[in-house]
């Protein structure tokens, strides 16, 4: 089931930034900067407390798919590709989350999170190889070049971003005067998410 409840809430129960909002996470006014604690009646004793290995396998997995922001089955059925596939399963799951469309968006630094950039897509703002694309979720390929749509660029979002200096990978090369880019590697290890825990997220799995 998709979550619509507050995200700061997702937030404060990782205990830390999932820039679930973008730059406003930076803002004065984050509950992670304020210090509160993890939702619920037990939240300040939770952040304290020993983990069990299952407890940090969980969080593991919640928070990779609450920083990518997807449902359950849809996490679940990204972890079942990337079993099948050949090389570490671990990796080749960060992978396939790396080059969704709407995280390529966002890497960019055309959209200032995971959020606003499904929402450019979903409402036919973005071009993938002189093409619209509404979907998310589109696997992005080396030589795939994406874009915003020229009558579109003077949103006032879009305008922000053209006015950013750019910060994307290097498996990334990006215009963001232009509000284009194009995915010129493939995304490895270093690349990926530093905050996640793949390997625990391969032991939930694995039960």
């Amino acid at each position: 089931m998709k979550y619509t409840g507050p995200v700061c809430r997702l937030c404060r129960r990782e205990g830390e930034k999932l820039y679930l909002k973008g730059a406003r996470c930076e803002g004065p006014k984050c509950p992670i900067s304020k210090g509160r604690p993890a939702p619920g009646q037990h939240g300040l004793t939770s952040a304290s407390a020993k983990k069990s290995e299952y407890a940090k396998q969980m969080r593991a997995k919640q928070k990779a798919k609450r920083i990518f922001t997807l449902t359950e089955r849809v996490f679940s059925n990204y972890y079942q590709k990337a079993e099948n596939k050949e090389g570490v399963t671990g990796n080749e799951l960060l992978k396939m989350l790396e080059k969704r469309f709407d995280n390529v968006i966002y890497r960019a630094g055309i959209a200032s999170s995971r959020k606003q950039a499904r929402q450019l897509i979903s409402h036919g703002l973005c071009k993938l190889n002189s093409r619209i694309v509404d979907i998310p979720s589109v696997q992005i390929r080396v030589g795939d070049k994406f874009e915003i749509k020229d009558n579109k660029k003077e949103v006032n979002i879009l305008k922000d971003a053209s006015a950013n200096k750019s910060t994307a990978p290097r498996w990334i090369k990006v215009d963001l005067k232009n509000l284009s880019g194009e995915m010129v590697a493939e995304p490895e290890k270093d690349d990926f998410e530093k905050s996640i825990e793949s390997q625990y997220i391969i032991e939930y799995y694995s039960k």
